[in-house]
């Protein structure tokens, strides 16, 4: 399968981009900065530029069959970074006839169809809501582009995540609903991949954990 990655250099895309590789899928990845990358291999093409400029976007996207969008935001990101390079990755689908997309969010993003938040859930949103608006206001601006696109979506929600080996277990779940507190981002790799092949939960927003 030839895979456009967006977020290759992070803590999961890194994870997940090793991890396609290793099973013999071709990977177009968008980077900023290239010398952060430290994976060579033969079914990796890296295209330097950034999630915010549509012609690097499309550049990367073009002769794929699926997105997957694990970018997030770091220091110094501008307001809304998710939804307009949404909106960017979006339009070079639609173009280039890729009809696909795997977005990574947190727990925090609402999915009430699903959802049956505890106590502690309803904690953590509102404390999202409180100290970090602008982080939920682009999630939920995101999945909202993602609903309108027309395209096949999901959208990956997971909890606090760590850095620990694979467990090669997890649960797949809601927020509140066979959901934990943790996950590693090897094993949210694992599931990403998965998904390429399993559409059973396009349209969804299921919430993975330990």
């Amino acid at each position: 399968m030839k895979i456009a990655l967006f977020g290759a250099t992070g803590r999961t895309g890194s994870e997940f981009l090793k991890m396609a590789l290793q099973n013999g899928h071709e990977v177009r990845a968008l980077v900023r900065s290239p010398e952060k990358n430290t994976i060579q291999h033969p079914m990796l093409t890296l295209v330097k530029g950034d999630v915010l400029d549509p012609k690097a976007v499309e550049k990367a996207i073009t002769g794929t069959e699926i997105v997957v969008s694990l970018f997030g935001r770091v220091k110094d990101s501008p307001p809304l970074l998710q939804t307009n390079g949404t909106k960017n990755i979006v339009s070079a689908m639609q173009r280039q006839d890729v009809p696909r997309i795997i977005s990574l969010s947190g727990g925090g993003l609402p999915y009430p169809e699903q959802d049956k938040p505890g106590l502690m859930d309803r904690f953590i949103r509102l404390a999202m809501r409180t100290f970090a608006p602008g982080l939920l206001e682009d999630a939920i601006a995101h999945a909202d582009v993602l609903r309108q696109s027309g395209l096949s979506w999901v959208i990956v929600r997971g909890p606090r995540l760590t850095s620990e080996p694979a467990r090669n277990r997890y649960r797949i779940g809601w927020v509140g609903v066979n959901g934990g507190m943790n996950l590693g981002r090897a094993d949210l790799a694992d599931f990403i991949l998965k998904l390429c092949k399993d559409k059973s939960y396009d349209g969804q927003m299921p919430f993975i954990s330990y």
